[in-house]
């Protein structure tokens, strides 16, 4: 049950039946000042009809406002006690407004009107209470009542008394009841909130926000948008994966898939799923930022993961994995149908089209650390991204050849915000992230790559403690492997 549910079933059931028992006893006070004040000749033997009244009406108004009370339970609750304060004018003015019993009743009255709760529901109410009076003196005239007998008064003033205190103990179990709901409904609020925190980890981040916000309904539909594409694996994963323990490849996969996510949503990219040691990821939706921004994004990204490759293999490396790992890439734009897809009871919120086989193929096409793009993407990025065509290609499920970019590098890298460098070769790698190095880590950086140079040129052999120098910071990894004489 929701929470406005809750609040509609508060005010279908508890109010109704607090407002009924206060309105009993209200109405009784009227009918017990009248019985009093004819018992002792201060009014006459003809307004018993007016306290005949007040003791039936609860019941009556009750029970013909019950069908009203299940469709709008508020709103008749707020005609219900504008009633009441035209029905309390009318009774004051009949009696000819005797001003001890007015003060007493306008008290009992105003305190019911600040129960409902907002100034304005107060104001309205004390007019239909002027509007009562107003009525009563129209139709009756105004004669000068004579002193209030002091029993007549001490009833009046004790049945005003038992109901503020009535009123009160209800408006207490009102905050009591309130309090208690919210409790209960905080408390699903929490579960419901880590339960959809736990479901979130099974789907793209962007589609469980869009979902959980309200923007995207839970149904079976699809569109048509013009999408970037990726693909990705691990060149040799297959023959590692029986080299090693399920163990270490298990934890070696997760290492892997947790870091190119990460890169992944740093670029806003949705991730689509992991297939083995491949990941499929696309640009465009839920969210885009227009093709060619797409377009950059995913490119950086695959960027960055290459590099990142670097950082992995070394951390491998320590762990006793010697494989050189790479990983190869495929990129595609163009126009795919992305939605849910399945059954009303089992959806996969995924993208198919051309497109995506494209991109797919152009990864299978793609050789060991390289990213390869179609014609539309190169197209978008060609102005900030260094590529250079690796002729046509024919792929399977498509007639004719495909024209295929390779990814180098952005162009004016040094005039760029992208402060990366990375350099590799057999018996030597290089990797720089300057914006992510403090000072003294350049410096320190720097000066290995001066001695390493100095002794390339001069040839010298390195000494013991040089043989091989790391400098490693959280977001940046220098490596000097041993030279030799006949290392180019």
């Amino acid at each position: 049950m929701s929470s406005s549910q809750a609040q509609a079933q508060f005010h279908e059931t508890t109010l109704p039946k607090q407002d009924y028992v206060a309105r009993i006893f209200g109405y009784a006070v009227a009918a017990v000042s009248i019985y009093t004040g004819i018992h002792f000749g201060y009014f006459p033997e003809s307004s018993d009809g007016i306290a005949m009244f007040a003791l039936l009406y609860p019941h009556l108004v009750y029970f013909a406002s019950g069908p009203f009370r299940r469709r709008k339970a508020y709103t008749t609750r707020q005609f219900l006690i504008h009633g009441d304060a035209l029905l309390c004018g009318i009774f004051l003015g009949l009696i000819n407004f005797p001003i001890e019993i007015v003060v007493l009743f306008a008290v009992m009255i105003n305190t019911s009107f600040i129960v409902v709760g907002s100034l304005t529901a107060w104001a309205f109410c004390i007019i239909s209470l002027v509007s009562g009076a107003g009525a009563a003196y129209l139709l009756t005239g105004y004669t000068q009542p004579a002193p209030v007998p002091y029993e007549v008064f001490v009833a009046t003033a004790a049945g005003v008394g038992f109901h503020l205190a009535l009123t009160a103990h209800n408006s207490y179990r009102q905050a009591r009841d309130l309090m208690r709901l919210k409790m209960k409904f905080q408390g699903q609020v929490e579960r419901f909130q880590a339960l959809s925190h736990q479901v979130s980890k099974y789907v793209a981040p962007q589609i469980w926000e869009s979902i959980f916000s309200g923007r995207r309904q839970v149904r079976l539909e699809t569109q048509r948008k013009k999408l970037v594409v990726f693909f990705s694996d691990i060149v040799g994963f297959s023959a590692l994966s029986e080299q090693m323990e399920a163990e270490s490849f298990t934890d070696l996969l997760n290492t892997y898939l947790t870091d190119m996510s990460h890169i992944a949503l740093k670029y806003g990219g949705t991730i689509d799923k992991f297939i083995g040691d491949g990941i499929m990821i696309f640009f465009g939706d839920p969210k885009t930022k227009g093709t060619k921004r797409d377009a950059l994004a995913c490119v950086s990204m695959a960027i960055e993961m290459r590099n990142h490759m670097e950082v992995l293999r070394q951390r491998w490396a320590d762990q006793g994995i010697s494989a050189p790992l790479q990983i190869r890439m495929g990129i595609s734009t163009g126009y795919c149908t992305v939605g849910n897809f399945g059954t009303e009871s089992r959806m996969d919120y995924t993208i198919i089209g051309k497109e995506v086989n494209l991109a797919s193929r152009l990864e299978t096409e793609a050789r060991s650390g390289e990213i390869l793009v179609s014609q539309d993407t190169y197209t978008l990025i060609r102005d900030k991204i260094d590529c250079r065509s690796r002729g046509n290609a024919i792929v399977k499920g498509f007639r004719d050849p495909i024209p295929t970019f390779e990814v180098r590098d952005y162009r004016n890298q040094d005039d760029t915000n992208e402060r990366q460098f990375v350099k590799e070769s057999e018996g030597f790698s290089l990797r720089l992230d300057r914006d992510q190095m403090t000072e003294a880590e350049r410096l320190r950086a720097a000066e290995t790559l001066e001695k390493a140079a100095r002794r390339l040129r001069l040839n010298q052999p390195a000494d013991a403690d040089d043989v091989t120098t790391d400098v490693v910071t959280e977001s940046s990894t220098l490596r000097k492997f041993p030279l030799s004489s006949g290392m180019d």
